[in-house]
């Protein structure tokens, strides 16, 4: 396979890689992101790879079988978890995994403490509910099982004692997704400070749902 060939598509990958870095939203090597090219395979981040600095050729890509079509490039060793997430999620196209700082805090507590009814943006894109699934090692099929499974059901979720994942209907959908977990696991933290700091109501809730 050529280094020019999906070109756009690992170019987006590897901009939102660095994206994500630039946001310190993951280290250096740290994280990874997926994106489907189309029913067959996918596009993903490699490893041992500065993630500030990645270019379109050095983005691997992969079949649904779990084939490697550039053999040269080091895969990810969650690739595993990103083929079972987009297999699990057809309707959902792109992967973030990473490890932001307040959102992997809260995700050594079971169950997840996160507040996503402080702010209705928050609700409105991550829902009523961010839950922590229970630790399995980094990079292991076990990992990849338990992470497919519940992400059916969620488009965000923590990894005790890991970091976070989520899935978008496009790039852009899942890195504001993490991105706007970190915040609400910020404000989490800051609210319990605040005098008065309360939720959005239920009526609220149901009238973002009606939206």
């Amino acid at each position: 396979m050529k280094t020019t060939d999906y070109y756009e598509e690992r170019k987006t990958v590897a901009d939102y890689m660095k994206r994500l870095y630039d946001r310190q939203l993951t280290t250096a090597s740290g994280g990874n992101i997926s994106l489907r090219i189309d029913d067959e395979k996918f596009c993903i981040t490699p490893t041992s790879l500065d993630k500030g600095n990645l270019t379109p050729d050095v983005i691997a890509i992969v079949k649904f079988d779990g084939t490697n079509l550039t053999p040269a490039l080091h895969l990810s060793i969650e690739t595993e978890m990103h083929r079972k997430v987009l297999l699990a999620r057809p309707d959902m196209k792109a992967v973030v995994h990473a490890h932001p700082v307040y959102a992997s805090a809260f995700a050594t507590a079971m169950p997840c403490k996160i507040d996503t009814k402080l702010t209705a943006e928050a609700y409105c894109v991550l829902g009523g509910e961010v839950i922590n699934v229970p630790y399995r090692l980094m990079g292991t099929k076990e990992l990849a099982e338990i992470v497919s499974e519940n992400i059916k059901s969620h488009k965000v979720l923590l990894m005790e004692n890991h970091g976070a994942i989520t899935v978008g209907k496009n790039m852009l959908n899942a890195f504001d997704c993490l991105e706007l977990l970190e915040r609400s696991a910020m404000m989490t933290y800051l609210s319990w400070n605040i005098h008065g700091s309360h939720d959005i109501t239920e009526a609220q809730c149901k009238e973002i749902d009606n939206m």
